[in-house]
């Protein structure tokens, strides 16, 4: 869609039944490109899970219609609720997505982990016996629902929680951004500061992209979420099924150390974290241009 690509007018797609977007939520936008330029009439989903499960909890069917920046259901065999901060299932608002029941292909220990604590830590200690996954959803009356981003990377702002896939929607609007990151170092209940790195586009001058960037999250977001600083970087590491690294990330700012914070094998770019830990090393509580273009000739290799 950014490319400006016409896949529809430029191919045969008359086999083609179904498109799959996943890794990160499809905003409206991605759907109505693909109907616009690749075919009117697909089977368009954009299914959310997890690598830990092997699977999604929630996705697309042929038998219910598709509506623009929504999941259709709940998968078959998932009991996936939205829950509230005090363990309530809750329609219509923003929650912790939550498994209620046993799946088939949930894990049932870690390995180096024989007494079973850290599975437990990782997914049952919020809401004891219940599956806790770490994103931010809302499920509607009909049983659709919006994948709102991680819930440990949420942008807390004065008190005004935000997932990060809204900021990305708006983010990505711009055409001089070909990707981006954002980190909220907040901790602890301590505000921190909101970090935005992005991937800029061939001839693309930083401050005229920062300052379209702050104008559009002011105007579609809030004053709060414009972000302290906004820095140039290669690449936005990510995971192997395309996911950000925001969590490893933020760990990484926060000091925590590169093999602690992150596997490199679970990582396709695992070199895009050594300036994130150039600029840990740095600064804890700064992060500017200078030091971006500095780290980058100079970065760290993986033990």
């Amino acid at each position: 869609m950014q490319e400006g690509l016409h896949p529809g007018r430029d191919f045969n797609l008359q086999s083609l039944c179904s498109v799959n977007s996943t890794g990160a939520p499809l905003p409206p936008e991605g759907f109505e490109w693909i109907y616009r330029q690749v075919k009117d009439d697909l089977l368009v989903s954009s299914p959310s899970g997890g690598t830990d499960v092997c699977t999604a909890f929630v996705g697309g069917s042929p038998i219910l219609p598709v509506r623009a920046g929504e999941i259709a259901c709940r998968l078959l065999g998932v009991a996936a609720e939205a829950f509230d901060a005090s363990g309530k299932p809750v329609v219509g608002e923003v929650g912790e997505l939550v498994i209620t029941l046993p799946m088939p292909s949930m894990p049932v220990m870690f390995w180096n982990d024989p007494d079973g604590s850290r599975l437990r830590e990782a997914y049952y200690e919020t809401y004891p016996g219940k599956w806790r996954h770490g994103d931010w959803v809302a499920f509607s009356d009909r049983g659709s629902c919006v994948i709102y981003g991680r819930s440990d990377s949420t942008l807390n702002r004065g008190g005004v929680r935000m997932g990060t896939a809204e900021f990305y929607r708006v983010v990505d609007e711009s055409a001089d951004v070909e990707d981006s990151l954002v980190i909220d170092t907040s901790a602890a209940g301590a505000e921190g500061r909101l970090l935005l790195f992005v991937v800029l586009r061939s001839g693309a001058g930083l401050e005229t992209v920062a300052g379209d960037l702050r104008n559009r999250i002011r105007a579609q977001l809030s004053p709060r979420h414009v972000p302290d600083e906004i820095v140039p970087i290669a690449e936005v590491p990510r995971t192997l099924n395309g996911k950000k690294c925001e969590i490893p990330v933020k760990r990484i700012l926060g000091g925590t150390a590169l093999g602690e914070a992150v596997s490199p094998d679970a990582l396709t770019n695992p070199a895009a974290l050594d300036l994130f830990v150039q600029l840990a090393r740095g600064s804890s509580a700064s992060v500017s241009t200078t030091e971006v273009l500095a780290s980058e000739s100079s970065q760290e290799s993986w033990p």
